[in-house]
């Protein structure tokens, strides 16, 4: 799932893969705002047919939250 996710980021922060680790912090290291995350789980959304609620949204700081949780989601 790191590496879906990954690509899906580096796509919109248009920034290169390597930059992106499970440790970034979205919004520090790798300089994303709440409307790119927002696009990030509508992505994931879309491409694996699930539902992540919105109160989620402020508890991912790093890549690797978003991973965890996917996986916790079986996805």
């Amino acid at each position: 799932m790191f590496e879906e996710v990954k690509k899906i980021l580096a796509k919109q922060l248009r920034i290169s893969e390597d930059q992106i680790t499970l440790e970034s912090r979205i919004f520090e290291d790798l300089k994303a705002d709440s409307l790119n995350i927002m696009m990030l789980l509508m992505t994931i959304e879309e491409d694996y047919g699930i539902v992540i609620p919105d109160e989620k949204l402020t508890s991912f700081k790093t890549v690797g939250d978003v991973v965890k949780y996917l996986d916790n989601q079986g996805k």
